[in-house]
């Protein structure tokens, strides 16, 4: 099922076009990587699905709420001297100001899912300054997951780390994938360290110039 529709997607900064005339089916329970160069727009057309940045034309349309679309940001949480702890930091992801209690029991349950899911149990109570990059970003990821989004924007998550803590963090999405019914967007440089041969890649220079699966991307590359 199609979930969300890009059609004629156009971005500028300033004068300079970001996106120009991007179209896109995304359906449900699909693994796509968007890969390029710098500046060839994979955050950009990451953070105008959120509606974080404006579109110059064209239409976003979609069949699942906005609420159900979540994102992780690149370089996200880099201020070690940042007081909150894990778990104050995934429990983030399901705030609701105008109720109390702060958090609901359904909230707690799923925060203990979450965490059993990631592995994360023995770090919650440490500071987020005292987490090494891979501990930090599966942080992250929880906190992005504990709302029970039908799909995920990743931008980038990897940049930073090495390679061992990047292909226990494929490992985790590859995981989450196969598990869940959920639709998975990661903006990406690196394909070398992905193991899934069911991804779908789009590879983007402004617009589209390939959109396939990851076998026929390797072998085109």
């Amino acid at each position: 099922m199609e979930i969300i529709r890009v059609e004629n997607l156009s971005v500028k900064y300033n004068d300079h076009l970001a996106i120009k005339d991007v179209t896109l089916s995304i359906n449900e329970n699909e693994y796509i990587c968007l890969v390029g160069k710098n500046g060839s727009g994979k955050s950009t057309f990451l953070k105008t699905i959120t509606g974080l940045q404006k579109k110059e034309s064209g239409i976003i349309d979609f069949n699942i709420s906005k609420s159900e679309v979540s994102y992780l940001a690149q370089n996200n949480m880099t201020d070690e001297n940042f007081p909150a702890t894990a778990k104050e930091i995934i429990m983030t992801g399901v705030q609701k100001h105008n109720l109390k209690p702060f958090y609901s029991k359904a909230d707690e349950e799923s925060y203990e899912k979450i965490i059993k899911k990631l592995n994360i149990e023995d770090i919650v109570n440490k500071k987020i300054g005292d987490l090494s990059g891979g501990q930090r970003q599966r942080v992250l990821l929880a906190r992005t997951l504990i709302g029970n989004p039908k799909v995920l924007l990743l931008d980038e998550p990897c940049n930073g780390l090495d390679s061992k803590t990047i292909k226990s963090f494929y490992e985790i999405l590859d995981n989450l994938y196969e598990e869940s019914n959920i639709t998975i967007i990661m903006a990406t440089h690196d394909l070398k360290n992905i193991s899934n041969q069911n991804i779908r890649v789009v590879a983007l220079e402004q617009n589209v110039v390939f959109d396939g699966n990851i076998k026929d991307y390797k072998t085109e590359d």
